[in-house]
């Protein structure tokens, strides 16, 4: 069975990697990746394929940045002739990125079977790009892989079939419990190039438009972290999109360490010793709830109330005084500490692969009958 795993982003190749090397251990599957070059910059992918031992691409589409319908279509156009050309037998999609969406579409049309990675998964914010490529992959969907009973019952409210829906759980912790066992040799080292103690510093991400693009908001949230760093070390791998809009508006940190993106395993390494997490992105709030360190979620909502049920997450948009206080409260270790989330246990794959596998001999069977 030919399998085309379709990626566009980074937070995709985390999501990709366990499935491709659970796929490859199966006879009937033959896997090949189709990286769309949604993230254009092709060095700083290369690095995450090689952090997430993933092998080159098998098909790089080269599609690069623009706004999201020219991105969007531009994918949709070269995805549609690789299909055309190479005829998969069926077509994974993972999360909620723009790739996803087109690749959504292209299979609808050519009535190829498409799989859903990450189903389910819902803000009900449409504001955000990324919640409308999520209802549309997931209506388009034949097979949906969701992360938890948050996502099953979203599909339900939308009437998807039962039938479709798989609870499997989140196939990021795959990557995570992965990825630690990687570093734990040389996580010490990680920290002190560095220059950084455990427990004794915050990080932070931010790159959603909502939060970057408005110099308003922005100002906003500079004072925030402004004011942490007064009182305690903040560090922070600026996301380009991050970087660019300050420096057009003549803006720069003063007591916030910023450094540049880092890679995956590294980030890790910096986010599992970290006192707390302030951020905007959903990989990071369901990292940190399993990485059980306080995650602030600078955002009015959340695709994964799992995290504020059961994790270490809260959402705090820009209250700079609930934020102020809710670092008081970690510092004290009066913060509330996460429980253990079902089937985020490193086996998500795993149970994807024998699904697959369990749909695909029945399907044969049909045929015979």
């Amino acid at each position: 069975m030919k399998l085309f795993l379709v990626v566009g982003t980074r937070p995709n190749f985390m999501k990709l990697a366990p499935l491709w090397r659970e796929l490859r251990k199966y006879r009937d599957f033959d896997p090949y990746v189709v990286h769309t070059g949604q993230h254009y910059d092709y060095e700083m992918s290369q690095v995450f394929f090689e952090d997430l031992e993933l092998p080159e691409p098998d098909f790089y589409l080269g599609v690069g940045s623009g706004t999201h319908a020219k991105q969007t279509a531009d994918i949709m156009v070269r995805l549609e002739e690789l299909f055309l050309n190479e005829k998969p037998d069926a077509v994974i999609v993972f999360g909620d990125v723009n790739s996803t969406l087109a690749a959504a579409i292209v299979t609808s049309k050519l009535l190829i079977p498409l799989y859903h990675v990450e189903a389910g998964v819902r803000s009900f914010d449409r504001t955000m790009p990324e919640e409308i490529n999520r209802v549309v992959t997931d209506a388009l969907s034949h097979m949906l892989f969701v992360p938890d009973d948050f996502a099953v019952k979203n599909l339900k409210n939308e009437g998807i079939d039962e039938s479709k829906i798989f609870l499997v759980g989140n196939i990021m912790m795959d990557s995570l419990v992965t990825i630690l066992d990687k570093i734990r040799s040389h996580e010490e080292s990680i920290l002190k190039k560095h220059k950084l103690n455990p427990k004794k510093y915050g990080l932070v991400t931010l790159h959603r438009p909502s939060n970057v693009d408005s110099r308003d908001t922005f100002l906003k949230i500079y004072d925030i972290l402004e004011t942490i760093a007064e009182d305690i070390e903040l560090v922070f791998p600026m996301h380009p999109r991050t970087g660019k809009n300050m420096k057009n508006w003549g803006m720069e940190f003063k007591h916030v360490r910023v450094v540049d993106p880092l890679m995956y395993s590294e980030f890790i390494a910096l986010q599992k010793n970290a006192l707390f997490v302030i951020t905007d992105s959903g990989g990071v709030q369901t990292e940190s709830s399993f990485l059980n360190v306080p995650c602030l979620t600078a955002r009015p909502n959340t695709e994964w109330p799992i995290t504020l049920e059961k994790g270490t997450n809260t959402l705090v948009n820009h209250d700079k005084e609930l934020i102020l206080s809710l670092i008081s409260d970690i510092k004290d270790g009066n913060y509330k500490t996460g429980e253990s989330i079902p089937l985020w246990d490193g086996g998500t794959a795993k149970r994807i692969g024998e699904i697959l596998v369990r749909e695909s001999e029945a399907e044969s069977e049909s045929r015979k009958a």
